[in-house]
């Protein structure tokens, strides 16, 4: 039966098999598909203790990039798909994003608070580059000058310099590229579609350059495949001119559970065993942890070590720099003047 709320539905052309072509693989046989959806608002509360800010908003459900270990697989399955190829081949967007974002800010009882992109799954990921949907909404949030923070793997964010330069001449905007590991062969085996490591590395010094605060989030720490590049990564970065960094252990719930572990048994035959193990020592014994304080840092000595590594690490090469606190005092939901701006 045909879908009357299915208005969009091609096939992506470009930037995974141009990645392909680039990186010597061959193109997958099932291709993208993109599904419009409608919601009715734009911008999440974030319930969770562990996060320090108070709302999102994702433009995209499903996310291309192909992270095995993504807790937002779990969320597709709330649409009908799987979290397991679905979710990377099957993306709903949300082309009515920026004026539900502006409907929003511009309510009677709205206040300027931090709002972050890419709560869930990645503002950046290829059909960005077509649809431009978050860059839209940053220039509803640069226009009420309302401040944002961001976080994405794709090096497409430095499309929007013009604008995030503008957000940051304000102190509008936090930018956190996520890099999981310096090594290009672990970023494909983990993160099969996304910016190589290069190209992250590049757009931290890029953004840096351009004064756009940059934290980076090593996530997730995965035992035995990624634990041993803490110092090298923060020494890296920092001299990128990241002014911070921060991480997360890896938590494998519901079905990101048994996909991750069929993964892992392939992808590293020899110590998969000790792997999953290691996570298990991380989250009192269970891959699957959601307990609030504890599932993004994980307990026991693995997750200390692995603690006391990024402190001492960020002592050494980040003792004197911070993010700059966001300016709040700007938002203006009177401001029409767009005109000035662009």
């Amino acid at each position: 039966m045909h879908n009357r709320f299915i208005q969009y539905d091609e096939i992506v052309e470009d930037e995974y098999l141009n990645y392909c072509e680039k990186e010597g693989d061959e193109p997958e046989s099932n291709r993208t598909q993109y599904i419009e959806i409608f919601p009715k608002t734009i911008i999440n509360r974030v319930v969770s203790t562990d996060i320090g800010i108070p709302f999102s908003m994702n433009p995209y459900q499903g996310c291309e990039h192909g992270c095995i270990y993504c807790y937002a697989r779990n969320t597709h399955e709330y649409y009908g798909y799987s979290a397991g190829l679905d979710f990377e081949r099957k993306i709903l967007f949300k082309r009515n994003a920026p004026h539900l974002l502006e409907k929003k800010i511009t309510s009677r009882n709205w206040k300027a608070t931090n709002i972050m992109f890419s709560g869930n799954t990645d503002c950046y990921q290829p059909i960005e580059k077509k649809l431009e949907i978050t860059r839209k909404m940053l220039k509803v949030l640069l226009k009420y000058r309302h401040p944002v923070s961001i976080i994405t793997k794709n090096s497409l964010i430095l499309r929007d310099l013009d604008l995030l330069k503008m957000l940051a001449s304000y102190n509008l905007i936090h930018v956190s590229i996520s890099i999981t590991s310096l090594r290009e062969e672990t970023r494909r085996k983990l993160e099969p579609r996304t910016s190589s490591i290069a190209l992250r590395l590049k757009t931290v010094e890029e953004l840096s350059k351009n004064g756009i605060p940059v934290n980076v989030m090593m996530a997730p720490i995965i035992p035995a495949i990624n634990n041993h590049e803490i110092f090298d990564m923060v020494k890296k970065v920092s001299e990128l001119g990241a002014l911070s960094v921060a991480y997360t252990m890896v938590r494998l719930n519901g079905a990101v559970g048994n996909l991750f572990k069929d993964w892992v048994h392939k992808s590293y035959p020899d110590r998969a065993s000790k792997i999953l193990h290691q996570i298990e020592e991380s989250h009192g014994g269970t891959l699957n942890e959601s307990r609030f304080g504890t599932r993004m840092k994980g307990e026991g000595k693995i997750a200390e070590q692995v603690a006391l590594q990024f402190k001492l690490a960020k002592k050494k090469y980040l003792a004197d720099v911070c993010l700059p606190p966001l300016n709040y005092k700007l938002f203006d939901k009177t401001n029409f003047n767009q005109m000035k701006l662009f």
